[in-house]
């Protein structure tokens, strides 16, 4: 692309060999474990390839498990240094699977499992209003609202109040007391409205309350340490911060009515969150439902945990029956007032669709969580997959719109229905 559109259209630079910035993990690809064709795989990974053409994300990693084994792991791009405004003397640091990357909303999904799995400890019953636990939240009129509804994105607290300033964000005593004061839209859960950031919090403070303990030693303790993951932490320490990918807003400027439901959603514009996302102080933090970090295969592996029923490796971690319970529909495909598209949500996570939904084609059964628009999480046990796709450019509307639809679309095809989700479809 031109330097003078790529200026104009907010983009890093595609060098025209993209082998020379592909990084593949082949130790850790076994197609063949799994009789799949070697060019299942690869049709999935062009798909990646052309979405990266598209210039709006420096950095792109992948993994993708099938029947329980990764047939897909790699990266391309670089996670710093290539990014639209980054100086031409600032060094390029290519982008591995190692690397770790912010998940943003992503990490709604990991901490709705966590208060889920405090469910079959008998810690929290998900019923109970917020106020139970955390009798300051009642306060202007909130003392119905469950912890259900915080969940399923109808707490009524969709977002923190205006002109709060910034820093709010890493002040969790602060945005606590900012919560509790503040007045809920509603409080019968009848409409949904997705919570950014709001929520999150809320389901921290319920949780340390009943455990005694913080929310990432939680998480260390009952997932990330059973599963064996290297980050898969809320921010990540500061020796680690050069080791993080940095994030870009790229493609071009939003405009109103755009413009408008990206404030509503983010709590500011998108220059504003790439500065905010940047900032040591954010990530550091710990922001529950916005800044888990980890990598491309750490997310497919929790995901995959979730297809298998809630074990790893042999090792149980959470039953059956909280799997199931996270992934049950809660209400009917409404138009959330937030984002102002159809979705379908669980208590904690976003659910596919038939004919087509978020996660493809004939996604009746799929459930995931996306991350600040652009990463996709996801798995689909009717077709066996768990899929990670990690990026750090965060375009709203551009021209890369149609590539990242084309991937979602390749995997479904990639990777069609079990026969018997088949002879489901149908019967119905």
């Amino acid at each position: 692309m031109h330097s003078l559109a790529r200026r104009a259209l907010n983009l890093s630079a595609i060098p025209r060999d993209l082998d020379s910035v592909t990084f593949r993990d082949t130790a850790s690809e076994h197609p063949e474990r799994v009789d799949l064709a070697p060019e299942v795989p690869e049709a999935v990974w062009r798909s990646v390839e052309a979405l990266y053409r598209t210039g709006v994300h420096p950095g792109i990693q992948l993994s993708l498990r099938y029947r329980g084994e990764q047939v897909l792991h790699r990266a391309i791009g670089h996670s710093r240094g290539n990014g639209p405004h980054d100086p031409r003397s600032m060094p390029r640091v290519p982008m591995t699977t190692e690397t770790p990357v912010c998940f943003f909303s992503a990490s709604k999904a990991v901490t709705a499992l966590l208060m889920h799995m405090l469910a079959e400890q008998g810690l929290v019953n998900l019923m109970d209003p917020v106020s139970y636990y955390c009798p300051e939240f009642a306060s202007s009129g909130k003392r119905t609202i469950t912890v259900h509804q915080i969940l399923s994105h109808r707490g009524g607290i969709p977002a923190i109040p205006r002109e709060t300033p910034i820093d709010v964000l890493w002040d969790k005593d602060e945005i606590w007391r900012l919560l509790c004061n503040a007045r809920p839209v509603e409080v019968d859960g009848a409409k949904v409205a997705y919570h950014a950031i709001t929520g999150g919090f809320v389901l921290q403070r319920v949780l340390e309350k009943v455990t005694g303990d913080s929310i990432d030693a939680y998480l260390d303790k009952y997932l990330r340490g059973p599963m064996g993951m290297k980050w898969f932490t809320y921010g990540i320490g500061a020796e680690h911060l050069p080791d993080l990918a940095s994030n870009y807003a790229t493609g071009p400027t939003p405009r109103f009515p755009v413009s408008w439901i990206v404030n509503r959603a983010l709590g500011g514009d998108i220059g504003t969150v790439e500065r905010v996302t940047n900032d040591p102080r954010f990530q550091e933090a710990v922001i529950p439902a916005g800044n888990l970090c980890g990598t491309a295969e750490e997310m497919s592996r929790f995901f995959q945990m979730m297809l298998n029923g809630g074990t790893w490796n042999g090792q149980r971690i959470c039953s059956e029956l909280t799997i199931r319970r996270a992934i049950q529909q809660f209400g009917s495909l409404q138009v959330d007032r937030t984002m102002m598209l159809p979705m379908r949500f669980s208590a904690g996570m976003m659910l596919g669709g038939n004919p087509v939904g978020l996660w493809g084609p004939q996604s009746r059964y799929a459930f995931g969580h996306v991350g600040l628009i652009n990463k996709f999480c996801w798995a689909d046990p009717a077709r066996d997959i768990s899929v990670s796709l990690l990026n750090t450019g965060f375009p709203i509307v551009g021209h890369h719109l149609p590539a990242l639809g084309k991937f979602v679309y390749t995997v479904c095809k990639q990777f069609p229905l079990l026969p018997e989700h088949r002879r489901r479809l149908v019967a119905a």
